[in-house]
């Protein structure tokens, strides 16, 4: 796959217009208005587009709505980010209508997890544009903890210095390990000329690395795209994965068709997120761990609170 340089969106300011669309399942309207509030407080105006409202069958309304709102708030040069309602299901239905060109000649935050991940891979390896994993509207933004949304706001906003979380980070959770805590989980932001320029500093144990670029997502959907021209490009980047409600074996399935594929092989080091409780020990170990690379188990980031936001696709340096 050709290289891309990367574009690196411009931070959020106080009064900036940024939308919510809904590329997968159908929206919850009481956590759809919480949500919205709560980027609404943050400053923000706030646009909801029609797919927050439709549905189609398990979809937020068919493709091309869904495509249509994509689409038309890229282009929209008013709107400076673009938050994934909720996940689902959905997203890869659109990837071979998406206009990759639109995305890059207008490029914005765009935000979600979970189903997202298919936009996130592509958004990176097809327009060349770095997105974030990180909550979502519709989801679990309307209940998050301020361990949540810390590192949320201080991906997206533009501030007046850098931001550092990792020195202030909150009493560690069941499965928040020491590993992660000394892991990936210090980002800043370096100002120049040119804007916000997004870094994320971190002792990636226990080798570490000179160049981190970060890329994945939820295990399943990662692994429904191989074999299709969507899938994730692993070669030199750390490989971030998270699951919700996979049986051990299911996992297990899964990180096997990944090594099968040459993505355990071709990455550079592992993240693993929250696992929602199950146990992955078992296949960590046959897969992962024989690797012989660079591994942070049980970071708080996926469907779990709290919920770190992790930049994707952007040259991470030490």
């Amino acid at each position: 796959m050709k290289e891309t340089k990367m574009i690196i969106p411009k931070l959020l300011r106080d009064g900036d217009v940024v939308a919510i669309i809904a590329p997968a399942g159908p929206v919850n309207a009481e956590k759809l208005v919480a949500g919205a509030e709560i980027l609404r407080n943050a400053g923000l105006r706030v646009r909801i587009f029609e797919s927050c409202f439709a549905r189609h069958e398990y979809l937020a309304g068919p493709d091309a709505l869904r495509l249509h709102d994509l689409h038309t708030a890229f282009a929209d040069p008013q709107i400076r980010a673009i938050f994934a309602a909720r996940g689902g299901y959905g997203s890869a239905r659109l990837l071979p209508r998406i206009n990759f060109n639109l995305i890059r000649n207008n490029p914005k935050i765009f935000a979600g997890y979970s189903d997202i991940t298919a936009l996130h891979i592509a958004f990176n390896q097809f327009a060349g544009l770095a997105t974030f994993h990180a909550p979502m509207p519709a989801a679990d933004l309307p209940n998050a903890d301020d361990a949540t949304l810390q590192p949320f706001f201080e991906n997206l906003f533009l501030s007046s210095r850098p931001v550092f979380f990792s020195d202030t980070l909150p009493p560690s959770p069941k499965n928040f390990t020491e590993t992660a805590q000394s892991a990936v989980s210090c980002s800043f932001f370096e100002r120049g000329e040119l804007g916000g320029k997004l870094f994320l500093q971190k002792k990636f144990s226990p080798q570490g690395l000179k160049k981190v670029v970060i890329t994945g997502g939820n295990l399943t959907i990662i692994t429904s795209l191989l074999g299709t021209p969507y899938e994730i490009d692993t070669r030199g980047k750390v490989l971030f994965l998270e699951e919700v409600g996979e049986a051990a074996y299911r996992a297990d399935r899964m990180f096997l068709q990944l090594k099968l594929a040459g993505k355990l092989r071709d990455a550079a080091g592992f993240i693993l997120g929250d696992f929602s409780g199950e146990n992955i020990e078992f296949a960590v170990n046959e897969f992962l761990v024989p690797e012989g690379k660079p591994l942070v188990q049980n970071f708080p980031a996926g469907h779990c609170m709290p919920n770190f936001t992790l930049p994707l696709g952007i040259d991470i340096h030490t």
